[in-house]
Parts: structure tokens; C-alpha cells; sequence
């Protein structure tokens, strides 16, 4: 399947947000999916693993996580400086502000011709955890989170109540967690905690462990499995083409 890309830059309450909208070519009608990036931005692999979600029939939006706090189209390398800027931006946004992110990309889907009404969210490291944020929006209906990191910690800023492991309840979709036992950003303690607290709460979801490093899904550097890779496509876009 053919697929285009475009920018739009959405208003939220906490300044513009720069979209990156990966769809398939042509007339049609699609599911949204909700792409959520590491803490370096729409870098090339992020992009690339968007518009492969794509070109299995679906319109991927990609926001700028870090919006409020870098020049709009700021891409973060993947060195020391990269990791440490995006390391403080993680640490200085309010969970909150992701809430408000959701809805001005799911109000601008709303509004669009090619949107068929089903919204699904996804996202690697950080971005898995922004994905998980996103299931709380009573419109997305699947989402895929990959090696989510803090969902066990209290690194990223929240007021009382609104960590996102205390919003359980809001979460009405479907969720597959995929997690890499050698993920020294996500221990096992970590990850039996987030297990248990999904049990309890009686959420719809599917959850996988592979034998794979933090980051096993960037197509760059030495963690990159390609296999792990396949097989974690496979299982998010199973799920989606299963609920939307």
C-alpha cells in the first residue's frame, strides 16, 4: 500500500504541537493510530515505523511529545546530549499535558474526511507510555505499548490521582503490553507490578515478554532484534485490525 505524508500544527493549551500525518495514498476512509515516539522525537526510525502502521491501511499521527519545550521540528540524535535533553524534557512536562496533546489530535482526526471513526495508540519507551496515557481518552480502542517505561516510577511529573497507573478505571479499550526481559530501563519487579495492577483492575489485555534489550524495535544500533521487531508488527497490527 502506497502511503503520503504531511505536517499539521495542532493548537493545544500548552502552545503548537507539530503532527507528523503518515496515510495511505488515495480516496478512502482509515482508522487513526496514535504513534507515540521516544524521547528523541519523529526520528528516522520513528518514521519509518510509522509509515510501516500505515501501509497496513491506517493514518499514524506523530506528535512532538516535548512540544511546549523545544523549537517546533526538533529531532533529538541519539547520543549523550540527545538522551540527556530528552531525559530533562521527560522530567519537566506534567502528565497532564499529554491529556490535553490527546484531545487536540483526536478533535483534528474528528474532523477529518479520510478518518473512519476508530482510533488505536502505540509507542515505543516513552512513547509506550504515552500510548498507555492515550487509552485513557474514552475513544481509542486498542493500543499497543512496547517496552513502556515509568508506568513502575514516579519520574514523569503528576499531581495526586493522575499518575497514570491511578487512572485504571478510564482505560476502556484493549491493551497488549510488550516488554524486553533484558530492559534495564523496566526491571522485573517493575514490570510483576504493572501485571498485577492491570489484573486488578480487570483490564482487557495481552501481554508479552520477549528476550529482548530496551529499544529492540529501532531499526539503529546494536539492541535493534529485526526479528523481535517483525513480531512485535505483527501482534500491534493484529490487535488493530481486531478492534478498529
Amino acid at each position: 500500500m502506497l502511503i503520503q505524508s504531511h505536517i499539521v500544527d495542532l493548537e493545544t493549551p500548552t502552545g503548537t504541537m507539530r503532527t507528523y500525518v503518515h496515510r495511505p495514498a488515495g480516496e478512502g476512509r482509515f482508522p487513526v493510530i496514535l504513534f507515540y515516539s521516544e524521547i528523541f522525537q519523529q526520528t528516522g526510525p520513528i518514521e519509518r515505523a510509522a509509515k510501516i502502521i500505515a501501509g497496513h491501511g491506517y493514518a499514524v499521527l506523530v506528535p512532538e511529545v516535548f512540544h511546549e519545550l523545544n523549537p517546533i521540528g526538533t529531532v533529538l540524535a541519539y547520543d549523550d546530549a540527545g538522551r540527556d535533553k530528552g531525559n530533562a524534557d521527560k522530567s519537566a512536562k506534567d502528565v497532564q499535558g499529554y491529556d490535553s496533546d490527546n484531545r487536540a489530535m483526536i478533535e483534528w482526526v474528528q474532523t477529518q474526511p479520510w478518518f473512519n471513526g476508530n482510533i488505536g495508540a502505540a509507542g515505543f519507551c516513552i512513547g509506550g507510555h504515552l500510548a498507555f496515557r492515550a487509552a485513557l481518552q474514552p475513544e481509542v480502542k486498542a493500543t499497543a505499548c512496547f517496552y513502556a517505561t515509568d508506568l513502575h516510577t514516579q519520574v514523569i511529573p503528576n499531581k495526586p490521582g493522575q499518575h497514570s497507573m491511578e487512572r485504571l478505571a478510564d482505560i476502556k479499550g484493549e491493551l497488549l503490553m510488550i516488554w524486553g526481559k533484558q530492559d534495564n530501563h523496566i526491571p522485573t519487579a517493575g514490570r510483576v507490578q504493572v501485571y498485577q495492577q492491570l489484573t486488578d483492575a480487570g483490564l482487557s489485555f495481552t501481554w508479552h515478554e520477549f528476550n529482548g534489550q530496551h529499544a529492540f524495535m529501532r531499526d539503529e544500533g546494536e539492541r535493534y532484534d529485526p526479528q523481535l521487531a517483525a513480531t512485535g508488527y505483527q501482534l500491534a497490527l493484529q490487535l488493530f485490525s481486531n478492534t478498529l
